[in-house]
């Protein structure tokens, strides 16, 4: 009987495990994309005489990509959120 139930609780603990992972790793992604679309907005835009114009394209293209991460690793959070049973915000 008691390796019934251990057997039963290993997969919630794996996904348990899994869910806290997600979570780390999608809010480290957060404020990684955060930082970065910070940077590519002010090489874009407020500091642009300071830039050639290759690295201004390159900034303003990546605004663009790190924004599509941003949103991924929003919707993942929210995944790890409800899979762990907290609020969902």
């Amino acid at each position: 009987m008691n390796t019934m139930m251990l057997n039963n609780l290993n997969p919630q603990t794996q996904f348990i495990s899994l869910y806290k992972t997600l979570l780390f790793a999608a809010n480290t992604a957060l404020v990684v994309s955060l930082v970065l679309i910070a940077v590519s907005v002010l090489i874009s835009y407020p500091y642009a005489e300071h830039f050639s114009i290759f690295v201004q394209v390159s900034a303003h293209i990546s605004t663009i990509v790190i924004a599509a991460i941003l949103k991924v690793s929003y919707v993942l959070r929210c995944v790890a959120q409800q899979g762990l049973g907290q609020e969902v915000r």
